[in-house]
């Protein structure tokens, strides 16, 4: 059955709630940096950036498809806050058709753009070779990530956020053991990296698909609910599209501070793909917070309880600032062990514990504005998540990352700046929009004024 998200202690609810989707990332996230990790085992340089330029646009493609997938999780949530099963199997339903075809187009349009995304990327020519045949392999697993990713937000929309955490185990096991196989045994490279990744994937899809057959929801959908209804497909995408565009925004951003350590050389460019990797796990915390945040909130505001969808806003806030100062000493203290994790070679070692030092103070800021972008899309406002981080990555974060490759061409540590700059604006706007929603009485889904209880 779905788990209420309505009653009980925030606090706990939140924690309950946030711990097997920490797992799930966690999870993901390992099963994005093994491919990286064991890879700087067995392949030299060229190939950990063809692996690192490689994932960094499939994780792009990633998260759009869970941006977009939120406003399915939003969408069930308010359904099932509200006791409105068929409105939710109706949901479900529609989430599925618009997927499936999603899934379709996406997979054809990649596929045929593969080299043309390597040359945009200013790829270095040692590892254009195998940048576009990692990207080849995975774009053609496109269905299963999709498909991953819908079953996921369904289950959370329903506030099941343990059974995603089974299935990525499956994934993340089952890559692990790949990698090793294809670039360990069999020496193939980059290839071997994207075959793991996307062989592992289809698997876990099959296990979710078995476990959907088991597992009783309460909610029953028909074929009817296959059939695209107009109102059903607004909804979800008012609020899937405005995260999905933010979130691609993002990695953009990232792959475009990816570019300019690309034309900085390969040693750059080398640091820059291991960082990156390692914040994403470091991240792990805030990024589950934002999808708690949006869920719980999102079943609160469907039970007409926005008082408590605030209070859950503040703790998870709370939470991710004392995760952000506690692990940005702890990455000050061992920044050349970890970058070290990953490489052997002195250079991109000491590139990559410049970068990391200054870039992981986002960790403090990026957990804030994170929680909120999760609370707006609760409240059907993804909008001011998308907002907020625009005008951080046009005014700060790729200006200023470009800027510091110019001033300082000998470290990385200027560039590693623009992401906590960025971040810190973010999170001043978003505060902005929460104090005049609140004024405006806008923040309550059942007309109760913002500061009053429901």
């Amino acid at each position: 059955m779905e788990r209420n998200l309505t009653t009980g202690s925030v606090f706990k609810t939140i924690i309950t709630f946030a711990l097997p989707y920490l797992l799930s990332y966690f999870l993901q996230t390992l099963y994005g940096m093994a491919d990286l990790f064991i890879a700087g085992q067995f392949i030299g340089v060229d190939g950990i950036t063809a692996v690192a330029n490689g994932s960094q646009v499939l994780y792009m493609l990633t998260v759009v498809i869970v941006g977009l997938a939120m406003g399915a999780t939003v969408t069930i949530g308010h359904a099932v806050g509200a006791n409105r099963f068929s409105d939710a199997a109706r949901v479900i339903g529609n989430t599925i058709t618009l997927f499936i075809c999603l899934a379709v187009v996406l997979t054809v349009t990649l596929l045929c753009s593969v080299h043309g995304i390597v040359a945009l990327m200013g790829t270095p020519v040692e590892a254009v070779d195998g940048t576009a045949a990692y990207l080849s392999i995975c774009f053609a697993g496109i269905p299963f990530i999709v498909a991953y990713n819908v079953i996921s937000s369904i289950f959370r929309g329903l506030g099941d956020s343990r059974s995603p955490m089974y299935f990525i185990a499956v994934a993340c096991f089952c890559n692990i053991a790949l990698d090793y196989l294809f670039m360990g045994a069999l020496h193939m490279g980059p290839s071997g990296a994207a075959l793991g990744t996307t062989l592992s994937q289809t698997i876990s899809v099959i296990v979710a698909l078995i476990a959907i057959r088991r597992k009783r929801t309460g909610i029953h959908v028909g074929a009817g609910d296959l059939h695209p209804q107009r109102s059903v497909l607004k909804e979800i995408l008012t609020i899937g599209v405005p995260t999905a565009v933010q979130d691609g925004c993002i990695q953009v951003a990232f792959i475009i501070i990816t570019v300019i350590a690309n034309y900085r050389g390969l040693d750059d460019a080398a640091a820059v793909g291991v960082v990156e990797k390692v914040i994403s796990a470091l991240f792990l915390v805030p990024s589950s917070m934002l999808a708690t945040v949006s869920a719980v909130s999102a079943q609160n505001i469907g039970a007409g309880k926005p008082a408590r969808a605030r209070r859950t806003l503040r703790y998870a806030t709370a939470i991710t600032v004392i995760y952000g100062i506690v692990i940005s000493v702890v990455v000050e203290l061992t920044a050349s062990s970890v970058v070290g994790l990953f490489t052997a070679d002195t250079a991109v070692i000491v590139l990559g514990t410049q970068y990391i030092r200054s870039y992981i103070i986002d960790s403090i800021f990026a957990g804030a504005h994170f929680c909120f972008s999760g609370f707006f899309a609760a409240y059907g406002r993804s909008y001011i998540g998308f907002i907020h981080n625009i005008v951080a990555i046009t005014l700060v974060r790729v200006p200023g990352s470009y800027l510091a490759s110019k001033l300082f061409p000998d470290t990385l540590f200027p560039m590693g700046l623009a992401a906590p700059a960025g971040s810190l604006l973010s999170v001043l706007i978003c505060l902005g929009f929460y104090f005049w929603l609140k004024r405006r009485s806008v923040l309550s889904a059942t007309g109760v004024n913002v500061d009053g209880e429901a």
